[in-house]
């Protein structure tokens, strides 16, 4: 402890139980409405749970046009559940919620006649069908939007489930006729 970075653990045993108060990193998607991040905090509030920050990304758009916002916040542990869900039961998109969810990252490329096949549609449909958030998107088009184009997209996905979420978007890459490029999987080369 001679570094000043104590915790306070070994002072206080039961400070994440028994009621103790910890602290929660939630990821929301807003509409761009006004009142919407209102909203958003109200069940925080309502359910116990303290703010401490708030990041609002409003210059940046997730896939679906709503605007990513980190909120930091504490409550006892007991609460967080409550918490997240009041926030969904208001209608407010909850993309992770403490470590619960999306633990993990992949990459894919997808090829073939994006623009043409509808984008947007396969983007929601990789979110949807493979319970997946789009992080971040890449698109080349060197022959121009009518012509054969490349995505990457970074997405996150529930821990273990990776196998899963890529056995959905092969389909929806099949059903779209694009070529779907997977990464490898387990570090081997």
């Amino acid at each position: 402890m001679g570094n000043g970075l104590a915790s306070g653990d070994e002072d206080d045993p039961d400070a994440e139980t028994d009621g103790g108060v910890r602290a929660y990193t939630v990821r929301l998607e807003l509409v761009d409405e006004p009142g919407e991040l209102l909203r958003a905090l109200a069940p925080i509030a309502d359910n116990g749970g303290n703010l401490l920050s708030i990041h609002h990304q409003r210059g940046n758009i997730t896939p679906r046009g709503h605007i990513p916002v980190e909120v930091d916040l504490e409550c006892p542990p007991d609460r967080f559940d409550d918490i997240v869900d009041a926030l969904r039961g208001a209608g407010v998109n909850v993309i992770q919620a403490g470590e619960e969810h999306y633990g993990e990252e992949v990459s894919v490329v997808l090829v073939g006649n994006l623009v043409e096949t509808d984008l947007s549609n396969t983007l929601s449909r990789i979110e949807d069908e493979a319970d997946a958030v789009v992080q971040d998107l890449s698109l080349a088009a060197p022959e121009g939007t009518d012509g054969i184009s490349s995505a990457r997209a970074r997405l996150a996905i529930d821990s273990g489930r990776s196998e899963e979420a890529l056995a959905a978007i092969r389909s929806i890459g099949s059903d779209k006729e694009l070529t779907v490029v997977e990464p490898l999987l387990g570090g081997e080369a």
